[in-house]
């Protein structure tokens, strides 16, 4: 594995930043940019170069005090447990390699395209100590830009929020100092801390390797473990923007969607119903107004009722409008078409194509969350 040593401190840091990249010269920039001005703790930072073939390992060396290296080749899955010879995802095995050289006791995950507000990670770190946290993960803000991310992203996440309501996840200490949590595990692995003694002991990344959706895969296993995790909206800390276009945005979610959603086909018809009704609700609404029959406005309400449920992705006014107006049957689609790709038994992502296993509409949905 070579690597590069820009200006290596001596001093242990108290936080390990490990930032996979493959192929991510348009955002690694500002990435880096947001975590090299951190202030308030010590940390060192590890950028895993996965088989780019852009700018990316350029990007990151041109920053003062950045390692870079070279992920390992693909492995395959030869645990005890399953012995399935499916190949390890390649964020994973990026991700395994950074933990390798990491020499901090806290270890922070982190996605290129993130880019991490001023003083977040000692802030960071001091929460996930306050709150006994050996896993804290936030779910970052979601920048949109083009219709596609507006009219999508506020569906997807609303849903998310539904189903995996972030105060349920989260464990809370109780007066007599015991833990009380529901049995629901969530993460998000674009913003990933945790403390190196605890994921060591749960085997690390290295014990969900074939996993498409690894983030919750780990909390499942620290949960499991007896480990606390602490999930909550972090967009005081973080914000990211997943997706740059249509493409993109349709590869991603055909990836993660229908494990994110075990019961996909059935969301997919209430997308589709929830839209059809809100778009007849207005129009009698519109109606009611222009033939004076006033009390069919409240038909519109509605329309509030979906706005509502939307808002809680913690997207703009307008974000949630488009995505009332337009999002939800494009929503439908990808969980249909994400749907039909498990089946098959295979999905793609930045240029590799890896086996999944097939679905039942009977798994509980936080097994097969992200």
């Amino acid at each position: 594995m070579d690597s590069s040593y820009p200006s290596a401190p001596l001093s242990i840091p108290e936080v390990s930043i490990i930032v996979p990249a493959r192929n991510e010269e348009v955002s690694l920039g500002a990435c880096l940019q947001s975590l090299t001005a951190q202030t308030g703790v010590a940390f060192e930072i590890i950028v895993v170069d996965d088989s780019s073939t852009d700018r990316t390992r350029e990007i990151a060396q041109s920053f003062s005090g950045v390692r870079v290296i070279s992920a390992e080749r693909l492995p395959h899955d030869s645990t005890a447990k399953g012995q399935t010879g499916k190949a390890w995802t390649g964020k994973n095995n990026a991700v395994v390699a950074g933990a390798r050289e990491a020499r901090g006791p806290w270890l922070l995950f982190t996605d290129a395209d993130t880019v991490h507000r001023p003083g977040s990670l000692a802030r960071a770190l001091n929460e996930a100590k306050k709150q006994e946290a050996d896993l804290l993960s936030y779910s970052p803000e979601q920048v949109v830009v083009t219709f596609a991310e507006r009219a999508v992203m506020p569906v997807v996440f609303a849903e998310l929020a539904a189903e995996y309501p972030p105060h349920k996840v989260r464990e809370h200490i109780s007066r007599r100092g015991s833990r009380q949590g529901s049995a629901i595990a969530a993460a998000n692995g674009q913003y990933l801390l945790v403390r190196r003694p605890a994921y060591d002991a749960v085997g690390g990344h290295a014990s969900v390797a074939t996993e498409i959706l690894e983030d919750v895969a780990l909390a499942r296993l620290f949960r499991t473990a007896g480990h606390r995790v602490y999930f909550r909206y972090g967009g005081d800390a973080v914000r990211t923007r997943m997706y740059r276009n249509w493409s993109q945005l349709r590869e991603g979610w055909t990836k993660n969607l229908a494990q994110l959603f075990p019961h996909s086909e059935r969301l997919a018809l209430q997308s589709l119903l929830l839209w059809t009704m809100a778009w007849s609700a207005l129009g009698v609404a519109v109606f009611g107004a222009i033939s004076q029959h006033f009390p069919w406005i409240a038909f519109a309400a509605l329309w509030l009722l979906v706005y509502r449920r939307i808002r809680a992705a913690h997207f703009t006014a307008a974000n949630n409008l488009i995505a009332i107006a337009c999002g939800l049957p494009m929503f439908a689609y990808l969980l249909l078409r994400s749907r039909k790709a498990h089946a098959r038994g295979q999905v793609s992502w930045k240029g590799r194509v890896y086996d999944v296993g097939l679905l039942s509409e009977s798994t509980p949905g936080e097994k097969k969350a992200a």
